[in-house]
């Protein structure tokens, strides 16, 4: 299966099905994790072609997503005498493809890098549109580039070592998908049987179509950021160590329903029905806001901010959204005790 990306900057394909051999004339460096590289890597060096293939191991965890790491990688990169000719492979999930997308836009201006995904929330959301960059005390991926791939290989095959967890995080970013923009997916996610492929196929066709049209972020794009604005907040308070990132966002959903139901956008049935969703996949829907000030300050932080205006991506019904700029300041305070958990 083939999904298009038609981005302003570059056209790239989306390849999903079992990882075919890949040919390369020039240098090849895998960016990976040790945990992803002791379970897959010799699975992706059989499929792999080129005159030197170099390893190169980064930290797993959103924790270790820091300039740091970053520069760790620049010098092995260095080391290695790696050239505008040569390719970067991001080989792992949401961390190690935002960190080798980085690097590989800033490495001598610029290289050319694969996404080969391996986490389920990479394959639906990360790997696709060019979303680059490393967290610093300030807030997460502010620091960061728009460099889109020459193409994502989304092998299904990885899934079968992913732990439950894992799965289930990238499952909030496949509900996050379903409720802004395609109310069929939602109730498909609501059956019995879940098909892995075929949702795996349309999230990634909804986020392409996204991307193709708003590649830098300026409109639609930042409806994909539904649940991310509570849930940024919330991996920050806890320093990206208690939640992975799927999960700050399914309790972040969690939130912007509630707010969305105080300002007439959602019924409290269809708050029910996509809060029964988030909890059919384990995932949290609660977090206890210790300090309403604090938690509110952060999300001036927040990538979407305008000036002083903070905006919310809000469900408008099961489906569709909207953009809501400075919520009353109670109300958000009113959820956060609401919530609290």
């Amino acid at each position: 299966m083939r999904v298009e990306v038609n981005a302003l900057s570059k056209k790239y394909p989306v390849e999903i099905g079992e990882l075919p051999p890949l040919n390369f004339n020039s240098e090849v460096a895998i960016v990976t994790n040790p945990k992803v590289a002791g379970l897959h890597l010799q699975y992706l060096l059989k499929r792999l072609s080129a005159p030197e293939i170099y390893i190169i191991t980064l930290p797993d965890g959103e924790q270790y997503k820091t300039m740091e790491n970053v520069q760790f990688g620049l010098e092995r990169l260095f080391d290695h005498r790696l050239t505008r000719n040569s390719y970067l492979i991001a080989f792992g999930g949401g961390v190690i493809g935002d960190m080798t997308g980085f690097m590989a836009s800033i490495f001598l201006r610029g290289v050319k890098f694969l996404q080969i995904p391996t986490t389920l929330l990479a394959m639906v959301d990360s790997s696709v549109g060019g979303k680059t960059g490393v967290n610093n005390r300030f807030g997460k991926n502010l620091i960061g580039t728009f460099y889109q791939p020459e193409a994502v290989y989304i092998d299904p095959y990885f899934l079968e070592t992913l732990p439950a967890r894992e799965f289930n995080a990238g499952m909030a970013e496949v509900i996050k998908i379903s409720v802004m923009f395609d109310r069929h997916l939602f109730y498909t996610l609501k059956g019995l049987t879940l098909h892995i492929a075929p949702v795996i196929k349309k999230s990634v066709e909804i986020k392409a179509n996204v991307v193709s049209a708003d590649e830098r972020e300026r409109g639609i794009r930042s409806v994909l950021n539904y649940g991310h604005t509570f849930g940024h907040a919330i991996e920050r308070l806890t320093n990206y160590s208690r939640y992975l990132h799927g999960e700050a966002v399914a309790i972040g959903m969690v939130m912007a329903n509630r707010l969305a139901v105080k300002l007439g956008l959602l019924s409290a049935e269809e708050e029910q029905e996509i809060e029964e969703l988030i909890k059919k996949y384990q995932l949290p829907t609660r977090f206890k806001v210790e300090s309403r000030e604090r938690f509110y300050q952060l999300f001036f932080t927040d990538k979407k901010r305008k000036g002083d205006k903070i905006k919310f991506i809000l469900p408008n019904g099961i489906g569709n959204y909207k953009i809501v700029e400075n919520p009353p300041k109670k109300l958000l305070f009113e959820l956060f005790e609401e919530l609290s958990g």
